[in-house]
């Protein structure tokens, strides 16, 4: 079947570099999937998972927090605000931002903008999903 270069890069490091089978992205129009040979793409990304198949089967899982993917040659590159291996996450970190944000939310206060609050919790809910597949 072959493989193609998967690369998963922040502004501060690259989280994932190596060959893979396949990856599914989460695009803001739902989730693609990357095969080798695929034509060339460009999309935008919203907050998720993004998940890869190492030859031999083995899946990863990565939290994305938006960016864009480009697909070009047999090699992905995905661009992200901010990236973590599933191994990586920090439960409690995570749950302790979900916790904020849910008490932001209820608290009904018009100083707090909600749509950061939702926002937060999304993330927040997404990492905790993730660290599930450690």
């Amino acid at each position: 079947m072959g493989t193609l270069q998967l690369e998963v890069v922040t502004p501060d490091k690259t989280v994932v570099s190596g060959e893979v089978e396949m990856a599914v992205c989460p695009g803001v129009e739902g989730e693609f999937g990357v095969l080798p040979k695929h034509v060339s793409l460009l999309s935008a990304l919203k907050i998720g998972g993004l998940r890869y198949k190492l030859a031999g089967g083995k899946e990863e899982h990565v939290f994305i927090s938006g960016g864009f993917a480009d697909v070009n040659n047999d090699v992905l590159t995905v661009l992200a605000e901010s990236a973590e291996m599933a191994q990586d996450i920090d439960t409690a970190r995570a749950m302790a931002a979900k916790e904020r944000a849910e008490q932001r939310i209820a608290s009904h206060d018009e100083q707090i903008d909600s749509v950061r609050a939702e926002a937060a919790l999304h993330r927040a809910l997404i990492r905790l999903q993730l660290a599930q597949f450690r």
